[in-house]
């Protein structure tokens, strides 16, 4: 007969409350670091503590879980599975309780709140420059961050608490977080003036796999997903170099080395004014939609949470501010 499955009962509550208590940060701040280092010795001279003190603590704190967090091995140390877990939450507070002691100590300074962004490239170079002096310009003491990283390291970095608003691309799987439409663009394909391309209107990707390409870095979402449209195709990019952002593509474009794929806004930022040529790709999926994400719209801090507002409400006079489904 099988047994009936194991419920919390009235002491299990308390007892890990007890727990909980029992955790203190520099615990968990060695226990990082032994689980980013690999081994006792090298987190010990990272965190400037004597190793018998380290391998305490993490006894300790094995004991107080009641679970093994690493295994012991002949030349360092592995995380657990239990470790695992443990190493995402422990970063997760650890960067909590950072950001709570940064944004107290600037309301010292007269700063009046702190908003950290994540946003992808296509973001950065064509829509927030345009969209966040007039919110800035309103909120004055407020302390803004913007990083840029691609679409998949936005999402994560939004699940780990690493920033309060991400801007990735819209058909990046956002998992759990809540998730809203921001801008829309369209995928150009850049050629030099005498590139055999140069005199088409509209072309298909697939005829333009002929070609030498520039692509973007690999982690981008651009160069994923044409690639996985060549996958497609039965064929592959004929890939020259790899480049970090859509200014170098066009500069390498403009060196007769091969075309790219950039939206079409960062072309009439970028690209125009070298005398190449954009044009337009007429597969479905060149038609992109940005997305902002963030892990609950009611835990923002209020700055953060204005700004978000106003962020959506720059989609509303094309498609009046609808949520997407992630």
């Amino acid at each position: 007969m099988s047994q009936p499955e194991a419920v919390p009962t009235e002491t299990s509550v308390p007892a890990m409350q007890q727990v909980l208590r029992r955790l203190d940060l520099t615990s968990l701040r060695l226990f990082i670091a032994i689980g980013e280092e690999g081994s006792l010795t090298r987190a010990a001279g990272r965190e400037g503590i004597a190793a018998s003190a380290v391998s305490k603590r993490l006894a300790d704190l094995e004991e107080i879980l009641g679970v093994a967090l690493f295994e012991r091995l002949a030349r360092g140390m592995a995380l657990t599975p239990a470790g695992e877990t443990l190493l995402h939450h422990a970063r997760v507070t650890m960067r909590t309780i950072e950001k709570m002691g940064m944004e107290l100590g600037e309301y010292s300074l007269g700063v009046r709140g702190h908003v950290r962004m994540l946003a992808n490239l296509s973001a950065i170079v064509q829509f927030l420059p345009e969209d966040l002096p007039s919110f800035l310009e309103r909120h004055s003491l407020l302390r803004f961050d913007l990083q840029e990283c691609p679409s998949s390291e936005v999402v994560r970095g939004i699940e780990e608490g690493a920033a309060d608003i991400g801007i990735c691309a819209g058909d990046i799987e956002s998992r759990a977080l809540e998730t809203f439409r921001y801008r829309r663009d369209r995928l150009v394909v850049v050629v030099h003036r005498d590139h055999p391309l140069a005199a088409r209107d509209e072309v298909h990707f697939e005829e333009t796999l002929d070609h030498d390409y520039i692509g973007l870095h690999a982690a981008s979402s651009i160069f994923l997903r044409s690639q996985y449209a060549a996958n497609l195709a039965g064929r592959s990019i004929r890939l020259r170099v790899h480049v970090p952002g859509f200014d170098a593509v066009c500069r390498m474009v403009q060196a007769n080395m091969g075309i790219g794929l950039i939206p079409d806004r960062a072309f009439e930022i970028l690209g125009k004014g070298m005398g190449l040529k954009a044009i337009p790709l007429r597969d479905r999926w060149g038609q992109r939609q940005l997305k902002l994400v963030v892990r609950e719209v009611q835990a923002l801090p209020p700055t953060a949470r204005l700004m978000l507002e106003h962020l959506r409400a720059k989609d509303r006079p094309e498609r009046r501010g609808r949520r997407t489904a992630g």
